[in-house]
């Protein structure tokens, strides 16, 4: 046991006295401030046309003249010249387009003709625009009041979720709910493999330096696998632990500054348990991490060079990949659904596919208690795996490894 501990020292104050990771640590939630107003800057104005555009009207059903009003950056000019001659202006001018509407315009599409591909906006903008004339031309000739039906649509009906609970009811909150299991789905995603590949690259690095030999003469292969694998894990968690210290302080003194959405975020989630989520968050990285690193750390073992991990890495990553793909497109609009209680129950994708289920809440105790209790035995048999193949694979030089021979180094005896 205190061969492990030496262990876990040495990878833990190895990676923690690295420049890198002092810079990452001090260096996301400002990156995350700043991000955060970028985007918020870049998308203010993402929806409106970024060129000044004319648009030539050519009408051939006269049901939209005079009708199309000016938008930002957009100047729309009606014309009754020839085709032939308003396209001719298109070849020296990118900032010229031209919108034929034709007699049958309910069924013959409308041309939107330029020089060059236009943007979603602008087309978007005259879609819009069209769509609206058109309606209300309908309606006019059916003899509909159209100031009656305006007002109408004004009146919208707002549903406001609330969960009932044993004091009373309080808001539901799905938007914060849907928002924070997705950024625990794809954290956890992200710290797996981040993690996980730096045992692995421990592991090869030890090994093709010959240092692996001096540290093996002293400690036996599965102590110094599981140091190794607790020792990067604990330093995943400094890491986690500063980013949320640091996140919240950076937020508190922006206040309405750079980071100022971000605060917002932040007192949103007083609407949710986030005590049960963090902890939630905190037993599946830890399990998840320690399930994959195990068999990171068994690659690792098994080649020369980062670049033979690939045959291996494919398949043990397959599932944690196919359920993030599920988890920020399909999971979080159903969290109770079959395919999500089962993946949710499945060692290698429960950590992904559960933290998108907790924050919406409504989940079992017993499902939970379950899906722990596997996640904990899905460690312990994917250690011992790892470990059997580690012993051999560490000491192998010079030898590609294929999947038959890790199975013969599976079942080498001591």
């Amino acid at each position: 046991m205190n061969k492990v501990l030496l262990i876990i020292q040495r990878e833990y104050i190895t990676r923690v006295r690295k420049k890198a990771f002092i810079v990452m640590m001090l260096a996301v939630p400002l990156l995350l401030a700043g991000m955060t107003k970028l985007i918020a800057y870049v998308a203010k104005d993402s929806d409106q046309v970024s060129k000044p555009q004319t648009i030539k009207v050519i009408d051939e059903s006269h049901q939209f003249e005079g009708k199309l009003k000016n938008a930002k950056n957009i100047l729309f000019v009606p014309t009754n010249e020839p085709l032939e001659k308003a396209q001719a202006g298109l070849k020296d001018n990118e900032d010229l387009s031209i919108l034929l509407i034709s007699k049958d315009y309910a069924h013959k599409p409308v041309q939107f003709l330029s020089k060059k591909k236009p943007s979603f906006a602008l087309t978007g903008e005259v879609e819009n625009q069209m769509n609206k004339i058109a309606s209300t031309n309908t309606m006019l000739a059916n003899h509909i009041d159209t100031a009656l039906i305006n007002k109408a649509q004004k009146n919208k009906v707002s549903v406001s979720a609330m969960e009932v609970t044993e004091t009373g009811t309080k808001d539901a909150d799905v938007g914060t709910s849907m928002g924070v299991g997705i950024a625990c789905a794809i954290l956890i995603y992200m710290s797996l493999f981040i993690y996980g590949a730096q045992v692995m690259r421990g592991v090869i690095e030890e090994k093709t330096s010959r240092i692996i030999e001096v540290i093996i003469s002293s400690v036996k292969p599965f102590q110094l696998m599981l140091g190794k694998i607790i020792g990067v894990g604990l330093v995943g968690l400094t890491q986690f632990t500063a980013w949320i210290v640091l996140s919240v302080i950076v937020t508190k003194a922006a206040g309405n500054g750079p980071a100022g959405g971000i605060l917002g975020a932040l007192q949103t989630l007083q609407n949710i348990p986030f005590g049960y989520i963090l902890g939630c968050f905190l037993f599946y990285f830890l399990s998840g991490y320690l399930l994959y690193s195990a068999l990171f750390a068994a690659v690792g073992s098994a080649v020369d060079s980062e670049t033979e991990t690939q045959q291996f890495m494919f398949p043990i990553t397959l599932p944690l990949l196919f359920t993030y793909l599920l988890a920020v497109t399909v999971l979080f609009r159903a969290p109770d659904s079959p395919l999500a209680v089962w993946l949710s129950m499945i060692p290698f994708t429960a950590p992904v596919a559960m933290m998108i289920r907790i924050p919406f809440g409504g989940v079992p105790a017993w499902q939970l208690g379950l899906s722990m209790f596997l996640m904990v035995a899905g460690f312990l048999f994917t250690t011992y795996i790892a470990s059997r193949i580690y012993r051999v694979g560490v000491l192998m030089y010079g030898k590609k490894a294929s999947y038959k021979e890790l199975v013969k180094w599976f079942f080498y005896k001591e």
